[in-house]
């Protein structure tokens, strides 16, 4: 049985996991609730379970990919006593708090849960750039590391089951501030014409060039000394205005530069004007609590 997987939710990123596991060679029962979605997959030689309790059935280690954790829930909850036994690997996209409130419902019927994030995107899966973390039982995931390295670089953060969902959500938060810095400055530049294509790699250099202070600034925030020589808040503040008088002036939005600019004037008038930007790390946990 050590070979023998279940993946549950056959969406585009379900069924890119359930052809890594029969492109490795392993046993494979799938389940949709739309059963065709299925297809394709029996086609090349995964079983299909007729059940959401059937498939969970089929063997110890189960994948479950669905669209939200309230669909798991609903399914894990159904499975009742069927869960005895079983390695349940969650990799449905959710919260810290799902994560735990879902590893306590498995733990009580007699499994053991596994919750992962998905650090790419379908295309990616089965490569060696696909990051998956996984977080948990460590147990079960020492067990089955080999199977799930077949969805790409398998990756273990905690036994607290809500931690891959954290760093998760902490990696898609920084790629999302990233974007949307590109779209804005993007959408600056095409007021006059310059195409997005011309622009990009400049982007490219300048935010690569920036990615190399992260190491220094990560010291900064852990030591809590925000002492700087090179750029203080004061000056950031100070700037900083420009960036949204330009946009207006251009005719571009500023709504994603203004809760910055909030914040490093917070910053300042609290009297953190000569500290480093990454300060504002302090700032947003004091919000937090």
């Amino acid at each position: 049985m050590a070979n023998t997987v279940t993946v549950m939710g056959l969406g585009l990123m379900g069924t890119a996991l359930a052809e890594a596991f029969l492109k490795d060679g392993h046993t494979t029962t799938v389940w949709n609730r739309s059963a065709h979605k299925a297809e394709p997959l029996v086609a090349k030689g995964a079983s299909r379970a007729a059940t959401a309790n059937d498939a969970i059935a089929a063997g110890p280690l189960v994948v479950l990919c669905l669209s939200v954790n309230e669909n798991v829930r609903e399914v894990l909850t159904a499975a009742g006593d069927r869960l005895a036994g079983r390695v349940i690997v969650n990799l449905t996209n959710g919260t810290p708090r799902q994560a735990r409130e879902l590893a306590e419902l498995v733990t009580a019927r007699g499994g053991e849960y596994v919750d992962g994030g998905i650090m790419a995107i379908p295309p990616m899966i089965s490569q060696p750039e696909a990051l998956i973390l996984y977080s948990g039982s460590r147990r079960a995931f020492d067990t089955y590391k080999d199977q799930l390295g077949s969805l790409g670089a398998a990756q273990y953060v905690g036994t607290d089951a809500g931690l891959a969902a954290l760093y998760d959500l902490g990696l898609l938060t920084a790629m999302y501030g990233m974007f949307a810095g590109y779209y804005h400055a993007v959408a600056l530049l095409r007021t006059e014409g310059v195409k997005a294509s011309e622009f990009t790699p400049m982007v490219h250099s300048w935010v690569t060039a920036m990615m190399a202070s992260l190491p220094r600034q990560a010291e900064h925030i852990d030591s809590g000394d925000y002492v700087t020589d090179v750029s203080s808040l004061t000056n950031n503040a100070a700037g900083f205005p420009n960036l949204t008088e330009a946009s207006r002036e251009q005719g571009v939005s500023p709504e994603l530069l203004t809760p910055l600019q909030a914040l490093l004037d917070r910053a300042v008038a609290e009297g953190h004007g000569a500290d480093s930007p990454a300060r504002l790390v302090e700032l947003l946990s004091a919000q937090a609590r």
